[in-house]
């Protein structure tokens, strides 16, 4: 599957917006629509707030398709390695706890820093928040695309 990164800068700051990852929550609009829009093109204006309250904003996306980055210039990127997954860790090794919650009727949230191996064998370094499918139903899976809200999944 082909993924896309789109890169919204106010000179400050940088929206990066991951849409393979997005669960279409609508977290980003309800919370600040003079900067998230989804029906305009672009759909992500940064220049209509300040930087503080993009970052707060940002910060609340529950399944990390939105995240934060320094002016366009220095603009990571998702790092994707082909490298063999590593070991499982000890915990010595592990600088925090990974924690995973089941959203009411809605994927798995996963928070910390996860290594992900796809069916084809890529693996993908996921940092912050990442929703996995749940309901068995969406299109871009390990990740959730929304699709249970469609279906009515329940869990």
């Amino acid at each position: 599957m082909k993924t896309i990164t789109k890169r919204y800068d106010n000179g400050e700051v940088t929206v990066i917006w991951q849409p393979h990852l997005c669960i279409h929550s609508g977290v980003c609009f309800r919370g600040l629509p003079k900067v998230f829009d989804p029906r305009r093109r672009p759909w992500v204006m940064p220049e209509h707030a300040t930087s503080a309250e993009i970052v707060a904003q940002v910060g609340r996306c529950p399944s990390g398709a939105l995240s934060m980055g320094p002016a366009i210039a220095a603009a990571p990127e998702v790092a994707t390695v082909t490298t063999p997954a590593p070991a499982a860790a000890d915990d010595s090794d592990a600088a925090e706890v990974t924690r995973i919650e089941a959203s009411p009727n809605g994927p798995y949230l996963v928070h910390g820093t996860l290594l992900i191996r796809e069916s084809d064998g890529t693996c993908t370094l996921r940092e912050g928040t990442t929703a996995l499918c749940r309901c068995g139903g969406s299109s871009n899976k390990p990740y959730c695309d929304g699709t249970h809200g469609r279906t009515g999944f329940t869990g």
